[in-house]
């Protein structure tokens, strides 16, 4: 990296730049849509010097009319500068070879290779629950250069949240994911399995996070920068600095007393949300056992209470990512639809 201009440039500033001063004129009077979505730290403006050094550079996704995306993605390469502010233009991974970041195409065949469905029509709720939520935030994140054919806006407001029944029913399945071990980081620790009361806890931050981002209309990323979009969230410092005490508490009484902070806190944040008639946000003991949990369950039946009998039909799992943790099945936008209606396939 030290050809590079002095001075990290984020992906999207570079590529806005690359769009305007180089594509766009290279495309004259075709009628198109530009941006930068899809793939990439850079869409989600997480981006670094560090990811510079693979599958990063000055990136464009041009949308036209499908019967005319091979010709201009035939010549188009051939009038790409080799750099652009000192960046190469082509780039590639030990993965994926070297190639230029402009990408021409339709934008229905790449919307049904990323998400499974087009979003420019009926998104279905078989749809919502199989595809991703990186692959949301992928798609709905980023930034848009142009819009002369209309369909980035169209397509991005169709995805930018789920109907409001649909979020009621996946805040509820994350609410369970939370009830079924709440009560496992005391349980483990009073075995003397501190090292599974550490994992448990470690498992509750990161379902608690994911639910926090929910509640404030955010797709949760992927593991990598899930961190990163908690802290984003406005008001989100004393919570963090919450979980990061639980997980380095010694002993599972610690770790529990700071779980104990954090759900209340969580539980303040769904009454605001007014989804529900407001819920007593403390903790509680777990049954007639010595450990102190918040009760998630109720959160998650209050929930299901007001939503409509669909979404009451539907198993009580969620979407892809909150059944299944596989990052092979959840970047494989077939098979993650595939899976979500075998799951919640009726008997």
């Amino acid at each position: 990296m030290s050809d590079f201009a002095s001075g990290f440039v984020p992906g999207r500033e570079l590529s806005r730049a690359y769009y305007t001063e180089v594509v766009r004129p290279l495309l004259g009077e075709v009628p198109h849509g530009a941006a930068l979505i899809g793939p990439g730290s850079e869409v989600l403006a997480f981006d670094t010097e560090r990811s510079a050094d693979h599958d990063w550079g000055p990136r464009v996704l041009v949308f036209v009319e499908p019967s005319l995306a091979d010709g201009i993605a035939a010549r188009l390469p051939e009038a790409l500068p080799e750099r652009f502010r000192g960046y190469p233009t082509m780039f590639g991974s030990d993965r994926n070879p070297a190639r230029h970041g402009v990408v021409v195409t339709g934008f229905g065949s790449w919307a049904r290779s990323r998400l499974g469905f087009d979003p420019r029509g009926e998104i279905t709720t078989a749809d919502w629950l199989g595809v991703s939520w990186q692959r949301l935030a992928e798609t709905t994140s980023g930034e848009v250069f142009h819009d002369g054919l209309g369909e980035l806006g169209r397509a991005r407001a169709n995805l930018r949240w789920y109907p409001p029944e649909l979020w009621r029913y996946v805040l509820a399945c994350q609410w369970r994911r939370v009830a079924r071990i709440e009560s496992f980081p005391g349980r483990c620790g009073e075995v003397g399995d501190d090292l599974g009361s550490v994992i448990v806890t470690a498992r509750l931050v990161e379902d608690l996070m994911r639910l926090c981002l929910l509640m404030r209309r955010r797709y949760p990323p992927y593991a990598k920068w899930l961190g990163s979009a908690f802290a984003r969230l406005p008001g989100s410092a004393e919570l963090g600095e919450t979980f990061a005490a639980a997980l380095s508490a010694r002993g599972w009484r610690a770790r529990e007393e700071h779980l104990c902070r954090a759900y209340e806190r969580v539980a303040g944040l769904h009454n605001r949300l007014a989804l529900t008639e407001p819920l007593d946000p403390s903790v509680r003991p777990y049954f007639d056992r010595p450990f102190r949990v918040i009760g998630a369950e109720r959160f998650a039946d209050a929930l299901l209470a007001g939503a409509g009998p669909e979404v009451g039909s539907l198993a009580p799992v969620g979407t892809v990512d909150q059944f299944c943790d596989s990052t092979d099945v959840l970047s494989d936008s077939t098979g993650s639809l595939r899976l979500a209606r075998a799951v919640h396939a009726p008997e």
